[in-house]
Order: C-alpha cells, then sequence, then structure tokens
C-alpha cells in the first residue's frame, strides 16, 4: 500500500494518458496522492484533479521558480482554492538558488513568507522545496514557529535534517534514494525517526532505480520503500503502513 506524499500530475507529462494512468494507480495498490500545485495554473488544475479522484488530495502554492508573481491577488486566489476541502497544504513553496535564471533570492524570499503566513493563517501545513538554499530556507521555517509541514525531496546533510525534525517537520525520500550515489539521503534516512519519514514521486520526475529516466508514477514508490526498509531494518510492510500513517497525521485526513 502506497500514499504518493508529492506528485504532479497536473503536468504536461500526462495530458496524452492522465486519466488511464491515474485510474489505475489504485490496483497498483496506491491508496493516496497529494498532487502539489506549482505555478498558479498547476494549482487550480491540482485543485480539480482532487475533485475529479476521490484518492487525490491538493496543496495549493507557488514554487519559487514563479515567484515574481506572488502578491496579495495571487495570495487571495490560493486563500480562496484552499476553501475546497481536499486541499490540505500549501505548497510547494521554498527556495530555489540552482537555477541562476529563477528570480532573484530577495524575490524568492518574500514570495515564500508570503506563502508562510498563507499556511499560519489557514492552520494548514506546508509541502517545502529548498534547492541549494538550506540556510535560508532554514531561517525562514524558523520564523514561523506554528506551521508544520514537508521537506519534499530531501537533499540536505543529516544535520539539516535535525533541525527541520526538531521544527516537526516530516523528511519526504524521493526515488533519489535508490541511485547508486545517493550515500548522503541514506544517510539522512538512517536518522530520520520512523514517524517523520514521507515517501513521494515527484512524478513525472526522478523515478527511481530500475525506472530511473523514464517517466515516473505513484506506484514506483514500492522501490523507494524497499531501499528505505533495508537501510532502517524494517519489513516493507512496516515502512508502508508508518508512511501512509504519517501523511494522513499531517494532512489531517481522517483514518
Amino acid at each position: 500500500m502506497i500514499f504518493d506524499s508529492h506528485a504532479h500530475y497536473d503536468d504536461d507529462a500526462f495530458n496524452e494518458d492522465r486519466e488511464k494512468i491515474i485510474l489505475g494507480l489504485k490496483d497498483k495498490g496506491v491508496i493516496g496522492v497529494l498532487n502539489c500545485g506549482a505555478s498558479l495554473e498547476g494549482a487550480r488544475r491540482s485543485v480539480e484533479l482532487s475533485s475529479e479522484y476521490d484518492f487525490i488530495y491538493s496543496a495549493v502554492g507557488i514554487h519559487p521558480e514563479y515567484a515574481g508573481i506572488v502578491n496579495e491577488e495571487v495570495i487571495e486566489e490560493l486563500r480562496n482554492l484552499a476553501q475546497n476541502p481536499k486541499v490540505k497544504a500549501i505548497g510547494e513553496i521554498g527556495l530555489d538558488y540552482y537555477y541562476e535564471e529563477n528570480p532573484p533570492r530577495d524575490i524568492q524570499k518574500a514570495a515564500f513568507k508570503l506563502q508562510m503566513e498563507l499556511a499560519r493563517e489557514l492552520k494548514l501545513p506546508v509541502v517545502i522545496h529548498d534547492r541549494d538554499a538550506h540556510k535560508d530556507t532554514l531561517d525562514i521555517l524558523k520564523e514561523f514557529p506554528e506551521v508544520i509541514g514537508t521537506v519534499h525531496c530531501f537533499s540536505g546533510s543529516v544535520e539539516f535534517a535535525v533541525e527541520c525534525l526538531k521544527l516537526g517537520y516530516y523528511i519526504g525520500f524521493t526515488g533519489v534514494i535508490t541511485f547508486k550515489n545517493a550515500k548522503k539521503i541514506a544517510e539522512v534516512a538512517k536518522v530520520v525517526p520512523m514517524d517523520r519519514i514521507l515517501v513521494e514521486t515527484d512524478c513525472p520526475y526522478m523515478a527511481p532505480e530500475p525506472n530511473r529516466g523514464k517517466r515516473n508514477q505513484s506506484d514506483y514508490i514500492e522501490f523507494i520503500i524497499e531501499k528505505i526498509s533495508e537501510i532502517k531494518g524494517k519489513t516493507i510492510e512496516e515502512i508502508e503502513n508508518i508512511t501512509i500513517f504519517n501523511i494522513k497525521e499531517l494532512l489531517k485526513i481522517n483514518k
């Protein structure tokens, strides 16, 4: 059984066969998906998908790549979208210093803080995007102690993970943990307590081995769970059960 804590089925990569893929997930043991908005259109589409499919939930937010559009008008639309009962989080939001063409850092930080304020106001968890911005991300998370969430596609050090855990955050593991050169993330998985582990695809991106390079989909999480079970010395069933419990706890989904 699988609950994908971060997916993008609104992505253009699924335009040809979206319905077929989504409908097929249940037969492959997928009981839940959190579809996360990145652009404003992606946030709108995520809500539509969660309204269309009973096992899909949505997060609404603006990815740092699009931070330049975030203003009070956009925040108001996100606020309105979040009134839908299937919207369970604000995200994905955060900082991305990897790509030079992304908006300037001060604009990214301002957009991040506005959306953290919204999460605090609405009492919703957040889905954090952090790429090459660990210190600034942590500093902003500390400004909002009332807000918790998940650091999605975790890419930081053990020390950074420990700081996030202290703030009440969950750690999201993607297919990267199955890659041969993923020693750092395996070390993180060793120290993250069982009650703070989440599994995710970030589909259509980052498919795990043995599907690396292909379009990702939620049932491929089985390979992530296998790897985490090996690292933690737990059974596959234990990892499945705890990761489902964890995401339901974070999103306040009725058991």
